[in-house]
């Protein structure tokens, strides 16, 4: 048996490490989509992630014998998601590990222990401070491509869990559809009526609508409000929207992000879209420079790949059952159709979000990728 150590993560060369590693594993990997080095890094950063202010994280990089890095894991406690869900948890994040259960063990009880240390009771993961962060185990479905908000997985990652008496706390589906070339009736006429009588209007941001009406900080807003009862989320702070915002807005083509407003001007609903940049993350190979950037600038420009990712999709509650989703579907299709995507997919959705998975039905969906949450008693 060979020795495997767990450290956590103090020195240069064991964040280069802990941030290269998965660099490594799927090297030749068709599927794998990386992260970008440096959003890596800044999760780790307090001046850079506004999340730490209510959170702690640990990372740890595991190596054998040899001083080669065989895996890495993440210890997260959410402190604001525990006082909300009456919860002791700790989160394991950022897992990734050879195919040896000696190192995914190792990796695993690091973290129970570290959450042990700091009075937790139970663990859950894959899971990120925040719920925008990538989570989910991949249990389904390793021979499709992955995108830049999810977690991509080889086949033996489950077994492992199992193996090491992790249960299912949650699953995560997502939706895939074609795009139609015209919107399905049933859509263009409740959009109609939606539109007669709830007085409800598309508005399309600019940047000025983002940086001096601040419509930035009422689309988090909402999603705060439309997301509150959904597994684990804790609402975003003003400094973590500001974040946000500046991190992602500019990035967004704003035909692409429909908002919803009623006849008060209020935004009730927000459907963040954009083109997928899976190939382009993968050319950049989790760098921006030397060329990383050329292929992210490239596929935002020139919409290169055929598929649109459906990031995000928010209703406030009052406003659900009014005809708000057929307006997106009304506004988008025609501008999938005008930028030539082919096919849509969703962010991942629980799968015991019925009012948001049937949503699709007129669009003849078809349910993909599913995703877990595990947990154990410590």
């Amino acid at each position: 048996m060979k020795a495997i150590s767990v450290k956590k993560v103090g020195t240069k060369r064991e964040m280069d490490d802990f941030v290269k590693f998965a660099g490594w594993l799927y090297a030749g990997c068709q599927y794998y989509v990386p992260d970008l080095e440096m959003d890596i890094r800044d999760t780790f950063d307090s001046r850079k992630n506004a999340g730490l202010e209510f959170s702690d994280i640990q990372p740890f990089i595991a190596y054998n014998e040899e001083e080669k890095v065989v895996g890495r894991i993440a210890g997260i406690i959410n402190h604001r998601a525990n006082e909300k869900w009456q919860k002791k948890n700790v989160r394991f994040g950022f897992i990734d590990f050879i195919d040896d259960t000696q190192v995914s063990a190792a990796l695993l009880k690091a973290v129970e222990q570290w959450g042990k240390e700091h009075g937790m009771e139970y663990i859950q993961g894959p899971m990120g401070i925040f719920d925008f962060d990538k989570e989910g185990m991949l249990i389904e479905d390793f021979d499709k491509m992955g995108s830049m908000i999810t977690i991509y997985n080889y086949p033996y990652y489950p077994e492992h869990m199992a193996m090491l008496g992790y249960e299912k706390e949650v699953d995560w589906v997502q939706i895939c559809i074609e795009v139609p070339e015209e919107v399905p009736s049933k859509y263009a006429r409740v959009a109609k009526l939606s539109r007669e009588m709830f007085g409800l209007h598309m508005k399309k941001l600019t940047n000025e609508d983002v940086s001096k009406y601040g419509y930035g900080k009422k689309v988090f807003d909402l999603l705060n409000t439309a997301y509150a009862p959904l597994f684990g989320y804790t609402e975003l702070s003003d400094k973590q929207v500001d974040m946000y915002v500046d991190r992602y807005f500019p990035l967004i083509d704003k035909q692409m992000l429909p908002i919803i407003e009623n006849d008060k001007g209020e935004v009730v609903g927000v459907a963040i879209t954009m083109g997928s940049l899976s190939r382009a993350l993968q050319k950049a190979k989790g760098k921006i420079f030397p060329f990383g950037w050329y292929h992210l600038a490239r596929a935002l420009k020139w919409k290169s790949e055929e598929k649109a990712e459906l990031l995000l999709i928010a209703v406030r509650p009052d406003y659900q059952g009014l005809g708000v989703n057929a307006l997106f579907f009304d506004d988008l299709i025609p501008v999938y159709n005008k930028r030539h995507f082919k096919w849509a997919e969703t962010g991942p959705q629980l799968e015991d979000n019925i009012k948001e998975l049937t949503q699709w039905k007129p669009l003849n969906p078809t349910l993909t990728k599913r995703r877990r949450c595990y947990k154990k008693k410590l």
